[in-house]
């Protein structure tokens, strides 16, 4: 991709940080055979119909995104098989197989061009850091299950000093195939230290708050994603009998395995929740970074495609306590967002939305820490 489109992305969220901030202080039929393995999966769409998405609401699936007015759905023959039972009309976006095991992966994507990796992410968080080092400290939240680091970048005129001032934190990266959400609060980050100490009102927003930027929840599910299957979604948990992953969106403990819909029993599912909350130590790595720093006020998690801005509840289609706050919140964001360059976000509740979900970051940031949260979902 090409950078300066990934920088006309970025340019929106900047405007939500410092809104918020300063706020705070369809069709050909395809059957099962035509997988050629087991496991196999295939990205389809569906139209995007109210009947359709009805009939799907019960069932936990790997939403990939929403698109004029169609729906993209990574599926598995079980899952195809269910859309034909329930007369659902799809048509096949693309065909990619991929092996139950690592070792007979073949590489089925070019590399990530622009997008960073996560050794070329480590990179521009220590450079960003060394030359920086007034207002940025990087820290190490911990390890994923293959042993990369999680990192979280603090910006703060002190950032060594543990002050009492407003915090919010940025998450990229918890569906590894996403990669323009690792891109956006790495690019947010950049933009803040680069115009410190040419504008006013970051020098101002730096100053007074607390920012820490986690651009990489999933590091190996990322690398997964770029060298061996690009429709990837979840981390690289070994589940034994040729099955890997997590869904660490669906990992958190608020309502986590409230039902089987919001999130999967089942580790062939792409919405698998894991054996417990925060089974997986990506997840427990922002657990602690969340018990650590009570300053924090809001939390923003970005991930891909749709357009739209999500806040909680996602288990449920009722409403939150924070319904209006959150409403008003999102609103002004969009609103900040178009003001930019014309692009138009939606907004509104997750879970009254297009799918349900449970055990996921925004909930827990708000049932757990009663603060607002939000998904922001980044234009294909």
């Amino acid at each position: 991709m090409d950078k300066n489109k990934i920088s006309s992305v970025f340019k929106i969220p900047t405007c939500f940080l410092l809104g918020i901030l300063l706020s705070l202080i369809f069709i050909k039929p395809l059957t099962a055979e035509t997988f050629s393995l087991p496991g196999d999966y295939l990205v389809i769409s569906i139209p995007k119909k109210t009947e359709y998405l009805t009939r799907l609401r019960q069932y936990p699936l790997d939403y990939l995104m929403e698109w004029n007015d169609q729906i993209y759905l990574v599926v598995s023959p079980a899952e195809l098989q269910l859309l034909q039972e329930l007369n659902i009309p799809y048509a096949p976006e693309n065909l990619e197989s991929r092996e139950s095991t690592p070792d007979s992966f073949t590489i089925q994507t070019s590399l990530n061009g622009a997008y960073h990796s996560y050794a070329e992410l480590e990179t521009e968080l220590f450079t960003l850091e060394k030359a920086n080092l007034e207002i940025c400290r990087l820290e190490n939240l911990g390890q994923s299950v293959e042993g990369r680091n999680i990192y979280a970048l603090k910006i703060s005129d002190n950032p060594y000093l543990e002050e009492n001032e407003p915090g919010i934190v940025f998450l990229g990266c918890h569906h590894a195939r996403e990669w323009i959400s690792v891109e956006v609060p790495l690019l947010l980050a950049k933009y803040l230290v680069e115009n410190y100490n040419l504008d006013s009102s970051i020098q101002n927003l730096v100053n007074q708050s607390e920012i820490w930027i986690i651009p990489l929840v999933n590091p190996d599910g990322l690398e997964f994603s770029i060298y061996f299957y690009r429709y990837w979604r979840k981390n690289r948990r070994n589940l034994g009998h040729g099955l890997f992953g997590v869904d660490l969106n669906r990992n958190y403990s608020y309502q986590w395995g409230l039902d089987n819909i919001g999130s999967s029993p089942d580790p062939s599912s792409n919405v698998y929740r894991g054996t417990s909350p925060f089974s997986e130590p990506e997840t427990r790595a922002i657990q602690t970074f969340m018990e650590l720093h009570p300053n924090i006020k809001a939390l923003i998690s970005y991930h891909s495609y749709g357009q739209v801005i999500l806040y909680p509840w996602g288990y449920t289609d009722e409403p939150s306590p924070q319904d209006d706050l959150l409403s008003f919140l999102a609103s002004s964001m969009s609103q900040k967002m178009e003001a930019v360059d014309g692009s138009k976000y939606t907004f509104g509740q997750s879970g009254a939305s297009l799918y349900l979900t449970n055990g996921d970051t925004t909930d827990w940031a708000l049932g757990v820490y009663g603060i607002p949260a939000f998904t922001i979902e980044l234009p294909p």
